[in-house]
């Protein structure tokens, strides 16, 4: 068994997963024994050859890569590289990312301190190393309708800063899904991702579920990583109905029938006043009118890819 499991994601996006194995295996201290496991999912051919092939060319051991018949997203397609993982301690890794220090024995270390710290994250910055937003809070009815900085400012315990460069490890609700390491033990008893959300939000989700399992989230400023932000998804107006899709989802699951429809009356509101102005936010009014089903999900349009 190894001590540490990394999974990356590829999804047409090779000229960043390349860097980011080269990153992990330079900045990592070879006294932690780790795999890199690689979850194509489903891209284009010749972006799945040049990811294989480099996986395949014995540049670095433990690597390998997995691809899977359909577009799984970011929850089912980490949840299979999971099932190809033997380690005591997983982190999920987004390919447009680069290490800028050894973040993986950074973060294992604080885990052993802490045994009731389930997930932890690793302090972002921007292509240009400015500071990036490394922390959030969960996506509840009180965050989507009040906004983070009245739960910031009147909750400030629960809820610290996000856009403060904090220097010292801070319990936070939860870190982005672009890098968090935890216990494959915790991850199991957790469920793992939950397969129904295809992008977005699966890391509330999963550390809701970690925190009822009696462990919190810490983010750990000390390891640092560069996020190429959104570099495999891009801003599309399908992928900002994909995100208000999964948040219905998300509060219905963690609170409830009632709260759900309270944010979205509000957000019918706020998308069929605003749709006056930018007539694309009829798509998102209509949407959520229809009450943004997971059967409007991209995840729902995949078609197996056919071999030959």
């Amino acid at each position: 068994m190894f001590d540490l499991a990394v999974i990356l994601i590829n999804y047409n996006s090779s000229e960043y997963t390349i860097p980011c194995i080269e990153k992990v295996f330079e900045k990592t201290n070879p006294i932690l024994s780790f795999q890199v496991i690689v979850v194509d999912n489903c891209s284009a051919d010749e972006d799945y050859q040049k990811v294989l092939s480099y996986c395949k060319s014995g540049r670095h051991p433990n690597l390998s890569c997995f691809q899977t018949q359909i577009n799984c997203g970011f929850g089912r397609g980490n949840n299979f590289g999971f099932l190809q993982a033997n380690a005591k301690y997983v982190a999920f890794l987004n390919n447009d990312t680069l290490l800028l220090n050894d973040c993986f024995n950074l973060l294992i270390a604080f885990l052993e301190k802490h045994p009731t710290v389930g997930v932890v994250g690793a302090q972002a910055f921007k292509e240009d190393h400015s500071f990036m937003v490394s922390l959030d809070h969960f996506a509840s009815p009180a965050r989507e309708i009040l906004g983070r900085n009245y739960l910031e400012l009147f909750s400030p315990a629960t809820h610290p800063k996000r856009k403060k460069h904090h220097k010292n490890p801070l319990a936070v609700n939860f870190v982005p899904g672009s890098f968090m390491l935890l216990r494959s033990a915790d991850f199991e008893q957790a469920g793992q991702f939950d397969p129904a959300i295809f992008l977005y939000y699966e890391e509330t989700d999963l550390c809701i579920r970690i925190l009822n399992l009696g462990k919190s989230t810490y983010l750990v400023p000390e390891a640092q990583f560069i996020h190429y932000h959104g570099a495999s998804t891009g801003k599309s107006m399908a992928i900002k109905k994909e995100i208000k899709i999964s948040l219905m989802y998300i509060l219905r699951k963690h609170y409830g029938w009632r709260s759900m429809q309270l944010v979205r009356l509000f957000l019918l509101l706020k998308y069929g006043l605003s749709s006056m102005v930018k007539s694309k936010n009829r798509e998102l009014f209509n949407l959520i009118w229809k009450g943004a089903p997971l059967s409007k999900s991209l995840q729902h349009l995949q078609k197996p890819k056919i071999t030959v």
